[in-house]
């Protein structure tokens, strides 16, 4: 287990705002690699290697190549400015670790969902979770080079409406991470407007003090 010193700065002694984004998917989606590509500290990984004990419970299908597996969840951290800082957890895709989902979930901002085009039906689950928690997301459909699909396609597969934004992404590769989680906030946002207009329109609609703050934009 990858749980080393990371020889990054350590966190800023003024930072008082810690804000929290789960990365959930399938088996095998990417979501350790994409925490890996954009946290600015040397991310906390429970990968461990994957024996054959575990075919029998792990549905390899579409990942034979895979060698390692997170068992509980991998942990990354983005600093959005002096004040607030951005801590990303990545949740175990397995169907036996599903428990832990719903306690990553409690106190998240929102949730980005990472697909694999090739096995879109894992990432029922993690989308029927978050509705059911009525928590915000977005989907990422991670590049395994797969076949090409169009984007009303997938959202028809996944039963996505037209509000939840769908990109595309390569989880290795930094920027294009940022992107994803950038999305997000400007969805978060979105979102908030929305509910302080309906709060202006109908005071009763939504309790005083109820509405997200803004959240920082990732400066890293």
């Amino acid at each position: 287990m990858d749980s080393a010193i990371s020889d990054r700065p350590a966190l800023r002694a003024t930072a008082d705002n810690g804000l929290k984004i789960a990365i959930v998917g399938g088996f095998g989606v990417g979501k350790t690699t994409m925490v890996r590509s954009v946290s600015e500290i040397r991310p906390l990984n429970t990968e461990e290697t994957m024996t054959s004990a575990g075919e029998a419970v792990d549905h390899l299908d579409g990942v034979q190549s895979k060698t390692a597996t997170t068992v509980a969840f991998d942990f990354g951290r983005i600093t959005l400015d002096e004040r607030s800082v951005l801590y990303l957890f990545g949740a175990p895709g397995q169907e036996r670790f599903w428990f832990l989902w719903d306690r990553l979930f409690a106190g998240s901002l929102g949730a980005v969902v990472l697909v694999d085009t090739r096995r879109l039906a894992d990432s029922w689950y993690a989308i029927d979770r978050l509705e059911h928690h009525g928590a915000p997301f977005i989907v990422a459909c991670n590049d395994f080079g797969g076949p090409v699909h169009t984007e009303r396609q997938i959202r028809e597969a996944l039963a996505l409406s037209d509000d939840v934004p769908l990109v595309e992404c390569d989880a290795r590769d930094r920027s294009s991470s940022k992107y994803v989680l950038i999305t997000l906030v400007e969805y978060l946002h979105t979102l908030s407007r929305r509910r302080l207009a309906a709060a202006s329109a109908d005071p009763s609609a939504t309790p005083p003090g109820t509405a997200p703050e803004k959240t920082p934009e990732p400066t890293s």
